[in-house]
């Protein structure tokens, strides 16, 4: 019987979720401590088994909302009432208890009417958020849940800035949510935010240890990504020869061929370790097209 795949409750486009059963194959059999500096929405890390759990990302608001779930993890009732509190006070659809959208609504916006209908106040809670100190993970959690492309995004003065989306807080979400409290609650899990090298020198890991990265990719379009460039490509790979050479075992997931694009830089260090193809489910939300693409998992036993 095939084991259920949990999905995170950040439900980024292009997470591993869809992917996880197929790149875990690769994965060793037993892990004493699994390591992942790059955690994101957390898939990886939720469908793995581990003794301890050592997680990582240098995203401040992704480390806090993590943070933030996981303590709420024992107090699911109180935290679905403080959720449900504030949908009800902007008034935002909430499909999950009852659909409060016009039925004229649907009718005109067939595909869309999820973004006009939350449009208006999905706006000033953000605006809300951003003028009472970016404190409320609450208010932080249900824009990223009804935001565009469900990304977290904050433009240079630091403000959340990413437009409404054509989703809503569905059965899913509350599925997803519940399926991480159970998981993390019965877990030893170590969160930080620094940067991935630090994160492992600090961890120290062994020959029994597994790491698994998933790092910004080079050549495709993302927020995430824009942070990464070839001098940061060219310094991941160097180190990772530098964890293999102490026999700590690792896989990485990456990009190698996007549209035109080839990152050389990590196709040619890869030769020098176990590639696998994977079936990507990568979607930009400026390109649906994508014709010409190669994801791999690249093992270093």
């Amino acid at each position: 019987m095939t084991k259920q795949v949990i999905r995170s409750p950040f439900f980024y486009v292009g997470d591993k979720y869809k992917l996880i059963a197929e790149i875990k194959d690769y994965f060793p059999q037993k892990i004493n401590r699994f390591l992942e500096p790059f955690t994101g929405g957390g898939s990886v890390f939720l469908n793995i088994d581990a003794k301890e759990y050592y997680l990582n990302d240098i995203d401040k608001y992704i480390y806090l909302l993590h943070k933030f779930l996981i303590e709420n993890s024992k107090n699911e009732k109180s935290f679905f009432k403080e959720i449900e509190s504030i949908i009800y006070e902007y008034n935002l659809s909430r499909s999950y208890k009852e659909d409060i959208i016009p039925i004229e609504l649907k009718e005109e916006l067939k595909k869309t009417y999820y973004s006009r209908f939350n449009k208006e106040n999905y706006c000033k809670l953000r605006k809300d958020f951003n003028t009472t100190g970016k404190s409320d993970l609450y208010k932080l959690y249900l824009l990223l849940i009804y935001g565009f492309n469900r990304m977290l995004r904050f433009n240079s003065n630091g403000d959340f800035n990413l437009p409404v989306g054509n989703v809503d807080f569905n059965k899913n979400v509350i599925k997803a949510l519940k399926n991480y409290f159970k998981i993390v609650r019965n877990r030893k899990i170590k969160w930080s935010d620094k940067d991935y090298k630090t994160f492992i020198t600090e961890v120290s890991p062994n020959e029994d240890d597994f790491i698994y990265f998933d790092p910004p990719y080079l050549i495709t379009f993302s927020e995430y990504n824009k942070l990464w460039d070839i001098e940061k490509e060219k310094e991941f790979v160097d180190y990772l020869d530098v964890i293999n050479e102490k026999k700590v075992k690792f896989a990485v997931s990456n990009v190698i061929i996007y549209k035109q694009k080839i990152n050389i830089i990590f196709k040619d260090w890869a030769a020098k370790y176990n590639t696998y193809p994977i079936q990507s489910n990568y979607i930009s939300y400026h390109d649906n097209s994508i014709k010409n693409f190669k994801e791999v998992l690249v093992t270093n036993y």
